[in-house]
C-alpha cells in the first residue's frame, strides 16, 4: 500500500511490525452517554444457513494482507461460497468506495477504518444491521457508535485498539520514580523528575498541529471534562473552558521544557525514545511496544517500556485515544445474505482472537479478552482496561477538516503566544462555518 498518510502508516506497521516480532469516541463524541442512542440495525433477520455465491470483498489497508487465512477457515463450514477479495491502499479507499457508491458499483461487504465511516455513511449508501446479528452490549462502546447515525447501527466492529501512556522504565528508575502518573499533576512531577536525569523533552505529544494533534487535545479535554460537539451532535463545543483548560494544560508541557514543538514527529517517536530524548509517550498507541522490539532487539521492551492508562483529568476523569475498523454492507451489494453471515462469524470470539494472533489487532468484542491467548500480557492488560474509557474521534464527516483547524490552532498557541482561549474561539468560529457535513 501507500504510506502516504500518518493513518496509513500507523494501519500497515500495527500489523507488520507484530508478525516481525511476535504476537502482540466518548461521552461527548462516541455516543456511549447518550440514553438514546441503541444502536439499533433493523435489516432483515439473517437465517443459520450456510453461505452460498460470490461475496466481493474491499479490503483496506494491510489487513487484506491476511484476510486470506480467515477467508479459507469460513469456507470450510461454507464450501459453496466464494469470497474474492480486493485490497484497496487506506489512502484511497474512502474516495474508491465513494465513486463506486455514486456509480452503483459497489462491492458486496467492506472493512473500513473508524477514520474513513463518518464520510462513508454520510453517502446513504450502506444497509442497517441485520436485527439480531450484533448486540451493542457485547462491544466496546467507541468503536461500536462510531458507525451509528441517527440511532441506526450500518457497522459491525471488527477490531479495536486503546492507547496508554508508554513510558520507559529504565529512565524512570534512573530518576527515582517508582510508579506511573495516575492524574495530570503527577504527570508533570513525572516529567520533571525524568529531564532533571536527563531526558531532553520526557513527553512526547502528537506536534504534528492536524487532526492528530486534535484527536490528543480531544483525549484531554474528555479527561477534564469537556467535549468537541455537544450530547445530541447538533453543534461543535471547541472552545467550551473545560477544552480551553486541557489546551492550556498540553500547550503548557511545551512552554515549560517537558515536551517539544517540533518532535518527535510520528515515525521518529522510536528513535527519539530509544535513545532517551524522551522519556515518555503520551496516549501512545498499542504498535510502539513491536516497533520498539524492532528498533531495539525482540526482547528490548520488557526491560526498557512500562505500560499504565492515561493520566486522569483534574476531577478524575479518563481517557484514550481508540479507533480500529468494521464491516459494512452496500444497499447496492449483490450477495448481502452471504455477506452478513461471513460479518456474523468474524464476529464470533474465537475468530476475533484468531485474527490477533495472526495479525495483532486486537479484539472489538469484549469476551474474547477473555481468552487465554490474551492474558499475561502487561501491555495488552493495559489496553483493555484503556477500551472502557475510549474517545473515538467525532462521528460526523466534516472532522477531518475541523480536526485539521483545531491543529494549526493549537500551534498557534504553543508558538505565536496566542491564548488558548483565544485558539479555540477561532477554531470554533471555523468549524461552524465548516458544519457537520450530515444529512
Amino acid at each position: 500500500m501507500h504510506l502516504t498518510t500518518r493513518r496509513s502508516r500507523r494501519a500497515m506497521l500495527l500489523g507488520t511490525a507484530v508478525l516481525t516480532a511476535g504476537a502482540l469516541l466518548l461521552t461527548g463524541c462516541g455516543r456511549s452517554g447518550d440514553a438514546g442512542s441503541t444502536g439499533s440495525g433493523g435489516g432483515a433477520a439473517i437465517d443459520d444457513k450456510p453461505a452460498k455465491g460470490t461475496v466481493q470483498l474491499w479490503a483496506e489497508g494491510a489487513d487484506g494482507d491476511k484476510l486470506p487465512d480467515m477467508i479459507s477457515e469460513f469456507k470450510k463450514a461454507n464450501p459453496d461460497v466464494d469470497i474474492k477479495l480486493t485490497k484497496v491502499p487506506a489512502d484511497q479507499f474512502a474516495s474508491k468506495m465513494t465513486a463506486a457508491i455514486t456509480a452503483g458499483t459497489v462491492p458486496d461487504l467492506l472493512f473500513a477504518f473508524t477514520e474513513d465511516q463518518p464520510a462513508l455513511l454520510n453517502t446513504g449508501g450502506f444497509d442497517a444491521v441485520p436485527g439480531g446479528l450484533a448486540k451493542k452490549d457485547d462491544f466496546f462502546p467507541a468503536i461500536w457508535n462510531n458507525s451509528i447515525v441517527k440511532d441506526v447501527q450500518y457497522g459491525v466492529p471488527w477490531y479495536t485498539y486503546a492507547n496508554m501512556l508508554i513510558y520507559r522504565s529504565d529512565l524512570a528508575e534512573k530518576a527515582g520514580v517508582t510508579a506511573a502518573p495516575k492524574n495530570w499533576d503527577e504527570q508533570k512531577a513525572f516529567g520533571e523528575k525524568l529531564k532533571a536525569a536527563g531526558s531532553e523533552f520526557p513527553f512526547a505529544l502528537a506536534v504534528n498541529y492536524d487532526k492528530y494533534s486534535a484527536g490528543q487535545l480531544q483525549v484531554m479535554a474528555v479527561q477534564n471534562g469537556g467535549a468537541f460537539l455537544n450530547k445530541d451532535h447538533t453543534k461543535w463545543t471547541l472552545n467550551d473552558p473545560k477544552n480551553v483548560e486541557a489546551l492550556d494544560y498540553w500547550a503548557g508541557l511545551i512552554k515549560s521544557g517537558l515536551s517539544s514543538p517540533d518532535g518527535p514527529q510520528f515515525l521518529d517517536t522510536v528513535p527519539w525514545s530509544s535513545q532517551g530524548k524522551n522519556g515518555a509517550i503520551v496516549d501512545g498507541g498499542p504498535w510502539f511496544k513491536a516497533w520498539f522490539n524492532d528498533a531495539n532487539g525482540a526482547d528490548w521492551s520488557k526491560s526498557h517500556l512500562a505500560f499504565a492508562q492515561n493520566p486522569t483529568g483534574p476531577n478524575g476523569g479518563k481517557g484514550a485515544t481508540t479507533g480500529g475498523g468494521s464491516w459494512l454492507v452496500p444497499k447496492d451489494a449483490k450477495n448481502k445474505d452471504a455477506s452478513w453471515k461471513f460479518v456474523r462469524w468474524m464476529s464470533e470470539s474465537a475468530q476475533q482472537v484468531k485474527w490477533y494472533q495472526i495479525f495483532g489487532n486486537m479484539p472489538a468484542l469484549k469476551t474474547a479478552w477473555e481468552d487465554p491467548a490474551m492474558k499475561g500480557d502487561p501491555m495488552l492488560e493495559t489496553v483493555r482496561s484503556a477500551l472502557d474509557d475510549g474517545v473515538a474521534q467525532p462521528n460526523v464527516p466534516t472532522w477531518s477538516q475541523v480536526g485539521d483547524v483545531i491543529g494549526k490552532q493549537m500551534e498557534r498557541v504553543v508558538r505565536g503566544g496566542v491564548s488558548a482561549k483565544d485558539a479555540l474561539d477561532a477554531a470554533q468560529q471555523q468549524a461552524e462555518s465548516i458544519g457537520l457535513g450530515g444529512k
